[in-house]
């Protein structure tokens, strides 16, 4: 998420980041499910805010908590973003793009180094400044990964309930969906189906972008996140 610092700074709004289970470092490693994940996160965020009210954003598999959690607290929701979230949990069960790189660079995989397989993997569009992105913001995170709690988490990957079903009513909070439109991992058209319970919900669908859309259309995306912050604070 540190990507999309100075977009959120430059509104004025407290940055809280919670640690899922597999972080390096984190204490919670006996996370049995997905459900464990977000009623941990849940927990964080009554110890960290109380009964303030607040705005959340989450990217790929923090997109589905961040939606569990803003329909559990949604008296407290100033507003919901997902970035490439994951709509549909049974990867068999997604609507996905075939995979497509629009941008090939063999020069830019020869700089990679260690984590060449990682960034091949997703990288939609190869590049000096998307090898600089991911290797600064999003390898670190994969190296420290506590490999066994991630495979806790995929063996129960399902919500009990997902958020849309266990509270109908539509949401109304001003939300963001933004997707990548070669993203081989979540895809978009599982998100684009609930677009009706999201009744004041700008939908994305980013060109030359993969699972890590905020990584390789940056200004767009940080222009979409500050528009629905300014959107928020005008509902308030």
């Amino acid at each position: 998420m540190l990507p999309l610092e100075d977009a959120i700074s430059g509104c004025g709004w407290q940055r809280i980041y919670i640690d899922l289970p597999w972080a390096e470092g984190s204490a919670d490693t006996n996370a049995s499910g997905t459900t464990h994940v977000a009623e941990g996160a849940l927990d964080d965020i009554r110890e960290q805010l109380g009964d303030r009210p607040f705005a959340l954003i989450g990217n790929s598999f923090g997109g589905m908590i961040a939606r569990y959690v803003a329909h559990e607290r949604r008296g407290q929701i100033l507003g919901l973003a997902t970035l490439a979230g994951v709509y549909e949990p049974a990867h068999q069960a997604r609507s996905l793009p075939r995979r497509q790189v629009v941008l090939e660079d063999p020069a830019v995989l020869a700089l990679a180094g260690q984590g060449r397989a990682d960034y091949e993997e997703m990288a939609v569009v190869q590049s000096e400044a998307t090898l600089e992105a991911f290797t600064r913001y999003a390898l670190p995170g994969l190296c420290g990964a506590n490999q066994s709690v991630l495979e806790q988490v995929a063996s129960e990957y399902a919500l009990a309930v997902e958020p849309e079903v266990a509270h109908p009513a539509r949401f109304e909070a001003p939300s963001l969906h933004l997707f990548g439109r070669q993203d081989h991992v979540t895809g978009y058209e599982d998100g684009w189906k609930l677009r009706d319970h999201y009744v004041r919900g700008t939908y994305a669908v980013l060109d030359a972008a993969g699972h890590n859309a905020h990584l390789e259309r940056p200004d767009l995306t940080a222009a979409l996140v500050k528009d629905w912050l300014a959107r928020i604070s005008t509902a308030l």
